[in-house]
């Protein structure tokens, strides 16, 4: 099978690539989670130690919500390193910006500064949506995104909103879209330096390291392990992609759901449930020596 693969060369080098080596024990465990999810769910687990995998419905198409956010920031330092922007630009709010909702940059007044670094803060640990869309725009909107996604070999994941031609997407699939093992793999990219430059990826993954909004998988993780994180939910779907700095070796995973028939907001959303569940079952399988659990009375700050 030929896959395409990108370098830290200006070009877009084509190699052949053996296929993965599937974990059949954590496939089977992982099976027996989704067997009576009411919905559609999509799994991509690799190891990056082992090269293992376990998937489903890893390369099939789910609503991305926010998860869109890990694209715009590359788009964001795509034209930081090609000199059309400053990461210390001071930028210059406007009411006409705002996406209303509970964010912390449209409680902006008109006309206050605020760096681009520290919008970009916003939009990946706070996931705030005025400072997303703002570095959409900045990036040379989802037309500049989707040109780097598909010149990088990345076929399914693509920005929607606020995109000429991809308004039916945008029906479909909301801000965004994926599949589970592309937006695992960009985050894999990220963690190995891989993607736009050395320096880029450093600044992205430190970003994606401090995330605000920790109840789901992060949650089935100890506290003292480092994760790179991001999170998306609209009513029929929820999803989350992470990267574990186990001690045991790294590992990166994403689940994606759509056409739930759970469309509630409280933690007991099967979605949000799914994630959990396939969190601490990971965090166990690849660290089996650890007694780890989170600590009685916790879910009351979900």
């Amino acid at each position: 099978m030929k896959r395409c693969l990108f370098v830290l060369l200006p070009v877009l080098v084509c190699i052949t690539a053996t296929a993965q080596k599937e974990d059949k024990v954590l496939q089977r465990k992982l099976e027996a989670l989704v067997k009576d999810f009411r919905g559609d769910a999509g799994i991509y687990v690799r190891n990056l130690k082992t090269g293992k995998t376990a998937s489903i419905l890893a390369d099939s198409i789910f609503p991305t919500a926010s998860m869109i956010k890990v694209p715009i920031i590359i788009g964001i330092f795509n034209k930081i390193e090609k000199g059309e922007l400053s990461y210390d630009t001071l930028l210059t709010y406007k009411d006409s910006l705002l996406y209303p909702g509970e964010d912390l940059l449209g409680s902006f007044r008109n006309g206050e500064k605020i760096s681009l670094k520290a919008v970009l803060m916003l939009m990946i640990t706070m996931s705030d949506n005025t400072a997303s869309l703002w570095c959409q725009s900045l990036a040379g909107t989802g037309i500049a995104i989707n040109a780097w996604l598909q010149e990088n070999g990345f076929q399914h994941t693509r920005v929607n909103s606020r995109t000429p031609g991809r308004e039916g997407n945008r029906t479909k699939y909301g801000w965004g879209q994926t599949a589970p093992r592309e937006m695992a793999e960009l985050v894999a990219r990220i963690r190995e330096g891989n993607v736009i430059s050395p320096r880029a990826s450093e600044r992205i993954y430190r970003n994606m390291i401090r995330i605000y909004w920790d109840t789901e998988a992060l949650s089935q993780i100890p506290p003292y392990i480092q994760t790179a994180s991001k999170q998306g939910a609209v009513n029929q779907a929820r999803s989350e992609v992470v990267l574990v700095n186990a001690p045991h070796g790294d590992y990166v995973f994403c689940v994606a759901t759509k056409n739930q028939k759970d469309e509630s907001w409280t933690m007991n959303n099967e979605g949000w449930v799914l994630i959990r569940k396939v969190s601490s079952l990971l965090w166990h399988y690849f660290e089996p020596d650890s007694h780890w659990k989170p600590a009685k009375g916790i879910e009351e700050w979900y």
